[in-house]
């Protein structure tokens, strides 16, 4: 054969095979589904999918939401409707921030274990014995905090709204949707632990499963009480539906929950006053600034300026919260494989996903605050009513600015929480007495604009610098 002849046959097989290698290779790429493709550019995993998923359902339920509380509640029941969820928020006095607690202490045990599909642990018996000491602590404390939580709620709600309630052209029928209400909300809030306690095991992605559907039926259990003219029921309906998805989704864990709280860890039993109440203590005080921070602003306005005003401040603040937390999902569902990093001293990873995972959650933020002002300042200019029961354009902006700045502070303080450490809590207390001050100041006189003003001057003047500084410092200090 020719020289020639064979160079451009060998020419022509070395072409054909890396044609043949860059189809597979191209099928493979093809056959990737388009999130896994994604994955580094928006951070996509099942955690986040699922986590997104239950957040875009609450933005787009809360949607759904407000409608039928525009068509079925009046301007004062709405007032009465989010004022509900501000007291019934008040859970977080009796939750000391345990929860948290619960997924970190167990995401630096499970670092340790191998827990199969089956739920079958192995590993390090002195991790395991940990481990189980800490779903025995837990089921022990929110027991007996639910029932205080009752027994405190009740009493309260009933004091709140019979010495504020105005003489309306309807009267309000608020008593028995508010018990309800109070024993709905104890019973969700002694099952949540548990759901944490998986979270912190490395069901991350199951566990965010479980509340896509409690999400879904919550929201169901609520429009069929809106619908049927229970509208002051709906926040209950809301909760007992939650709580019954928890409970259906525990009864094939109940070999795995059962086996840990009937382990023996005798030895290797959480020290809890040594170990865990050192961090507990802080992040109980951290998680009830919260309170005055986030939850005030509808119990004020209703005190002060009527159920109406309060109920648009509730609206408002229902969708701009709901917008957060989808945002906030992509960082949330790394709190535990942040705590497992940590243990492993994997600061280089952690440091990679973190900031990476920052920027796409404040870039959902920022894209998100911005459709839903423009819908609201078109829903102005086309004179409709449910424009009515939200806040100006205006204090609506200053409102969402104020929750974009409070993402990037919520970041940064769960990163340096995944260090079972909590140097955020001169941050909260100064935060929350600020905004609880400018709250109670400037609402009294100057309702709701004056609030979301306030609001956002603490978040940008203090909150985010005070933050910032305390994130690089100990960032600095603990991977030096």
């Amino acid at each position: 054969m020719p020289r020639s002849e064979a160079f451009g046959n060998t020419l022509i097989e070395t072409a054909g095979r890396t044609l043949a290698v860059s189809a597979r290779e191209y099928g493979q790429v093809a056959r990737i589904p388009l999130p896994v493709r994604l994955k580094h550019t928006i951070g996509l995993d099942r955690a986040i999918g699922f986590t997104v998923l239950a957040r875009g359902w609450n933005t787009l339920a809360g949607v759904v939401t407000v409608l039928l509380i525009a068509r079925f509640l009046t301007p004062a029941a709405q007032g009465y409707y989010y004022t509900f969820a501000s007291l019934v928020a008040l859970q977080i006095v009796f939750e000391l921030g345990f929860s948290f607690v619960i997924l970190q202490s167990a995401s630096h045990e499970r670092a340790h274990l191998t827990i199969s599909s089956t739920y079958v642990i192995s590993g390090d018996p002195v991790a395991h014995g940990r481990l189980a000491s800490v779903i025995q602590k837990a089921v022990r404390w929110y027991s007996v905090a639910a029932i205080l939580m009752v027994a405190t709620l009740v009493p309260v709600g009933l004091w709140f709204f019979a010495t504020h309630q105005r003489a309306a052209a309807e009267p309000v029928l608020w008593r028995f949707p508010w018990l309800f209400t109070a024993f709905a909300a104890a019973l969700n809030f002694q099952l949540d632990p548990i759901l944490s306690f998986f979270e912190g095991c490395g069901f991350v992605a199951n566990v965010a499963r479980v509340r896509f559907a409690q999400a879904i039926t919550g929201s169901l259990f609520a429009w069929i009480a809106l619908v049927a003219h229970h509208g002051l029921f709906a926040p209950a309906m809301a909760m007992g539906g939650m709580a019954l998805t928890t409970l259906v989704w525990l009864v094939d864990k109940r070999r795995f929950l059962l086996g840990l709280l009937r382990y023996r860890p005798g030895p290797h039993r959480i020290r809890w006053k040594a170990e865990i109440w050192p961090f507990q203590w802080r992040i109980a005080i951290s998680w009830m600034c919260g309170y005055f921070i986030f939850q005030l602003f509808s119990p004020v306005l209703f005190a002060f300026k009527g159920p109406v005003a309060a109920g648009q401040m509730g609206m408002s603040l229902s969708l701009a919260t709901a917008l957060q937390g989808l945002a906030i999902s992509w960082i949330s569902t790394k709190s535990a494989p942040f705590g497992s990093m940590v243990a492993r001293k994997e600061y280089a990873k952690l440091d990679d996903v973190f900031f990476r995972t920052l920027k796409q959650s404040m870039a959902v933020h920022i894209l998100g605050a911005l459709a839903a002002w423009l819908c609201l300042l078109c829903m102005n200019h086309a004179h409709i009513h449910l424009s009515q029961r939200l806040l100006s354009p205006l204090a609506f902006a200053f409102l969402l600015a104020a929750t974009n700045v409070n993402t990037a502070v919520f970041a940064e303080a769960l990163y340096l929480r995944a260090h079972k450490q909590e140097k955020f809590l001169l941050n909260s207390v100064f935060t929350a007495l600020l905004t609880g001050s400018s709250t109670y100041i400037l609402g009294q006189h100057y309702g709701a604009m004056g609030m979301v003003v306030g609001y956002l001057t603490v978040s940008l003047g203090f909150s985010l610098g005070a933050g910032t500084y305390t994130f690089a410092k100990y960032r600095r200090i603990w991977h030096a």
